[in-house]
């Protein structure tokens, strides 16, 4: 039987003042909540969704577990806990049930189903995939998780234009890697205008793809 393929999202609770604060710096509290809020919900819902997979919602902080108003409905809620990133992402690496995993951002506003399903169609024949980002960071990391699971997270310059080669590192010799589409990770006032005009050059030229 094909082990379930786990999609989880990380995602802080979408209280104004407490998310997107580089953005927030550049456009104002109110449009960088406004940006995260519809973006949640743009993101989560059509993942959740996908039956090919099972979505998780891995939130933060954990007492927003049960705030079910501000959440997606669909997806399963799991806390974050404690720590940098780089050991929350361990966490789910190391707690979630057998099966391939595939961490991403709640923010990264051109998510599609179609990208999860190339993601893990690549951990079909690579061991860890990574999504770039164009700051030289990534939108999402995953692993088969057999017949190990590796240590990726160690000493990786977060929030940087280092982090995925900090992460690419990490991986041991003999360890296959793969990679899916960059997206744009909008975290401040340049990307945003770089995802806006990136949104609107592709409706006037490319035909929408689930």
């Amino acid at each position: 039987m094909k082990p379930t393929q786990h999609l989880v999202i990380l995602a802080k609770a979408p209280f104004m003042g407490r998310v997107k604060t580089r953005l927030a710096h550049d456009v104002g509290p109110l449009s960088a909540w406004v940006f995260y809020r519809k973006t949640l919900n743009v993101v989560v819902n059509p993942l959740a969704n996908n039956a090919k997979w099972k979505t998780w919602l891995s939130v933060s902080p954990d007492m927003s577990i049960h705030k079910n108003h501000i959440w997606p409905t669909k997806a399963q809620r799991v806390r974050q806990g404690f720590g940098n990133l780089g050991q929350r992402m361990d966490r789910v690496m190391q707690t979630m049930p057998p099966g391939p995993v595939i961490i991403i951002g709640a923010d990264i506003p051109e998510i599609r189903p179609h990208h999860i399903a190339d993601a893990f169609q690549v951990l079909g024949e690579k061991d860890t995939v990574f999504g770039p980002a164009q700051d030289g960071g990534y939108w999402l990391v995953g692993q088969r998780r057999r017949p190990r699971i590796l240590p990726l997270f160690t000493d990786v310059r977060w929030s940087s234009p280092h982090a995925l080669a900090d992460t690419i590192k990490n991986i041991p010799n003999g360890v296959n890697t793969g990679y899916v589409e960059e997206l744009i990770d909008v975290d401040d006032g340049a990307s945003y205008q770089k995802f806006l005009q990136h949104q609107r050059q592709r409706r006037l030229y490319m035909p929408n793809r689930a």
